[in-house]
């Protein structure tokens, strides 16, 4: 019997190739992807995919290139466990699968006309990158952009060249700490809340889009309020154990929100009142 295939399925597996990977730190590679039917991945920064690799597992990842760039997209990549080890020593030409995207992403939209305070810590940087990326190529869509970004050391900053380039542009204000330091860093020294303070933003105009460990959510919002941010202008990425991505089996339920169909997104005005979403 013929295998039937659904077109347009969110179930059906796409073929994507290797086009490059690159080395950022000790435990993360920077993933170039193009699917093998020339085919381009449609999505909203903040979104994720299902990374599949045939006879090991599959895993979320989300995407950290532009929604603009119709060529290829991008997912960086932690070496933490058997997929993502596994992942780690594939090579240019390989093949892997792919389902997605999936999820609600920033709501570009309803951000566009206003100022940008982006707040990345530590691997929360990736899927930041992708709306970064986004409002670099649309600057004159958005009022003033602050990027603040933290990680534990100087080892694990992600992207170097890019937030190289950031710090240096004149339209955008660019920060970076680390939590503990070596003789050669010559930046900040301290958690990434310990830069919020220092940033001048209009509250009513500004949307805050924040990504990291779930430690540091609480003692970011705290900040943010404290600045007079909108519950409702606080936007949080939350990462759960998905292994569906379509709210079907239940993993990454947050209270009656599915974290891969209702999120992994969320106002903080959705979240505030769920003590388990923090």
């Amino acid at each position: 019997m013929a295998q039937v295939v659904i077109k347009d399925s969110p179930y059906n597996l796409k073929k994507a190739k290797i086009l490059d990977i690159k080395p950022l730190t000790d435990k993360e590679k920077l993933f170039k992807l193009v699917f093998e039917d020339h085919t381009w991945l449609d999505f909203e920064p903040g979104q994720f995919i299902m990374v599949s690799l045939m006879g090991i597992g599959e895993i979320p990842v989300s995407i950290c290139s532009s929604p603009l760039n119709r060529h290829y997209f991008e997912i960086c990549v932690r070496a933490v466990g058997k997929v993502t080890n596994s992942l780690h020593k594939l090579n240019v030409g390989d093949i892997i699968g792919v389902r997605g995207p999936y999820g609600n992403g920033f709501p570009i939209k309803i951000i566009e006309g206003h100022d940008l305070l982006i707040i990345a810590g530590g691997l929360g940087l990736a899927p930041l990158r992708s709306l970064i990326l986004y409002a670099i190529d649309n600057r004159r869509d958005f009022g003033e952009i602050h990027i603040l970004f933290g990680c534990k050391t100087p080892g694990e900053l992600l992207f170097e060249d890019e937030i190289e380039e950031w710090g240096k542009r004149l339209d955008i204000h660019f920060a970076c700490t680390v939590d503990r330091a070596d003789p050669d860093w010559k930046g900040n020294v301290g958690l990434i809340t310990s830069l919020i303070p220092g940033v001048d933003i209009d509250p009513l105009r500004t949307y805050a889009a924040v990504v990291g460990p779930p430690v540091m959510y609480k003692f970011v919002i705290k900040e943010l309020l404290a600045k007079g941010l909108p519950v409702d202008q606080i936007l949080l990425s939350f990462e759960r154990h998905m292994k569906c991505g379509m709210g079907k089996c239940g993993r990454c339920q947050i209270q009656n929100l599915y974290c891969c169909k209702d999120g992994p997104v969320f106002t903080f005005k959705e979240i505030m009142d769920m003590a388990e979403a923090l």
